[in-house]
């Protein structure tokens, strides 16, 4: 009889429905011990694998090994759903076990390069994949038409934070209760971490995100009901008395693969058929789900296994330490020392201070690429291979050219300062960019253009901040003083 071996995120029913008989799983420590991983994610992975094969009783073989190779390779007969790394498949395919087609996404690997190869040599753009996936799965469809007239409203959900507030008001998340599964992963970690095993990042808190199918149906419901609404306008701002704003926390079990996508989906369409949600708090929900995080997902393995190496940048710089250890305290830029306390904290933030705080200083400082990649894969609760790989390579750190996105994502302080509440706190002045008071942000972003100045003068959507170069009076001062700064914390 075939054993059907599940990975730490393969653990909702949708990869085992097709089979009924004997099931494997192993705790591999040496997947720890190898790298340095935010504690709370690996709390919280040992958590689900151990909830779920809880939930699957006497036909689970849960394995705690040094390594996959030493417990799968003594099977005879054993499949699995397509892994979610490279380098997982690669081991799979050197035990000689069946792969069977991916699950867990709204498009099939088939739809998309059918898709891709139709483009005709014009660019992979996210939104008319995600036009096809609505089409495809008819999702917030009148007809042959989008749900309230257009596609898109991501014009209407980049709002700042509402003058005045410190919090959106919106109901909190759904949290889970921790149980005696936890107390004992909890106490396992500790006792790794005693032994001189394994090593973290950041620090073990309550755990926050759902680990098993019941808990991420609830989650789900609860987001449905009290927080999408409030999703959408303000989904790109930030504010530091409200960690979680209006967002769903959803990535983490979908990634888990306690949810598909398209049930999400639907129970956001849900929402707004009944009136409970506008439409452009329910698209723009619905673009991240079946949209973005699909997109992210075939780009990872239509590029091919190569793409995580490039550097079209040529960014050689190593990340520092007091980035790498989620030191707060190590710099006075606010908002880099309030995200990373945060990422310290739950080992999450939202795509905003991923992308334009934690990202942008990143690549305004040239850090390696694959050094960035290989951070985010290890701090984030909902951080796995192929999310990072594209997302950072890609879109972060525009280290592939603009395969994936038409401009680098960076900016002086004056973004941050419009779309959060950061800068009012800080020392630096985000209109300043030379001398003690100087954004960082700000005179990071004209030290960034300098450098690549002739790589993206050809960039249409950059020509102009480039030619602004020439404007700056003090441009040889500035430069003087980030190439001094180099890596240090501001």
């Amino acid at each position: 009889m075939t054993t059907r071996w599940l990975f730490g995120d393969q653990l909702g029913p949708h990869f085992l429905d097709d089979h009924d008989g004997p099931v494997v799983m192993v705790e591999s420590r040496r997947v720890f011990a190898r790298r340095r991983f935010h504690r709370a994610k690996a709390h919280l992975v040992l958590s689900a694998m151990r909830h779920r094969a809880a939930e699957l009783g006497d036909r689970v073989d849960l394995r705690q090994a040094d390594t996959y190779a030493e417990v799968v390779g003594g099977l005879s007969q054993v499949d699995v759903v397509h892994p979610t790394s490279y380098a997982a498949l690669g081991l799979v395919r050197r035990l000689g076990v069946e792969v069977l087609d991916p699950r867990g996404f709204a498009t099939s690997r088939e739809d998309f390069t059918r898709w891709a190869q139709g483009r005709g040599g014009r660019r992979l753009l996210m939104e008319d994949f995600y036009r096809e996936v609505r089409r495809r799965h008819d999702v917030l469809m009148d007809g042959g038409e989008p749900a309230g007239g257009q596609w898109n409203f991501d014009h209407d959900n980049r709002e700042p934070p509402p003058k005045g507030a410190t919090t959106l008001g919106v109901t909190q998340p759904w949290w889970p209760d921790e149980d005696e599964i936890d107390e004992q992963v909890r106490a396992d970690l500790d006792r790794w971490e005693r032994d001189g095993d394994v090593s973290f990042i950041g620090r073990d808190g309550p755990r926050r995100f759902a680990a098993t199918r019941a808990e991420a149906l609830a989650a789900l419901d609860h987001f449905a009901e009290h927080r999408l609404a409030s999703f959408g306008a303000h989904e790109d701002a930030v504010l530091e008395r409200d960690a979680w704003m209006a967002h769903s926390l959803l990535s983490v079990p979908l990634n888990l693969g306690l949810l598909d996508p398209l049930e999400v989906a639907a129970r956001a369409e849900t929402a707004y058929l009944a009136g409970d949600v506008p439409i452009a708090s329910a698209e723009g929900f619905v673009r991240q789900v079946i949209g973005w995080r699909d997109y992210v997902w075939h780009l990872y393995w239509y590029q091919g296994e190569g793409y995580r190496r490039r550097n079209a940048l040529e960014a050689t710089q190593r990340l520092p330490k007091w980035f790498a250890e989620l030191d707060a305290d190590a710099t006075e830029a606010r908002c880099l020392s309030h995200t990373l306390d945060q990422v310290a904290e739950h080992g999450w933030v939202h795509h905003i201070p991923r992308l334009m705080v934690l990202g942008s200083y990143a690549m305004q400082r040239g850090w390696a690429p694959t050094q960035v990649t290989d951070w985010f894969h290890r701090a984030f609760v909902d951080g796995y291979d192929w999310v990072m790989v594209p997302n950072v390579v890609g879109l972060s750190q525009h280290a592939d050219g603009g395969v994936m996105a038409t401009k680098p994502y960076t900016s002086g302080g004056a973004y941050i300062n419009t779309m959060s509440d950061h800068c009012g706190s800080c020392r630096f002045n985000p209109r300043v960019r030379v001398g003690e008071d100087a954004c960082p942000f700000t005179a990071g972003y004209w030290w960034f253009l300098d450098r690549n100045r002739e790589r993206l003068a050809g960039n249409q959507r950059m020509a102009r901040a480039v030619q602004g170069l020439d404007r700056l009076s003090d441009l040889e001062a500035l430069v003087a003083q980030e190439e001094d700064r180099g890596n240090r914390a501001p």
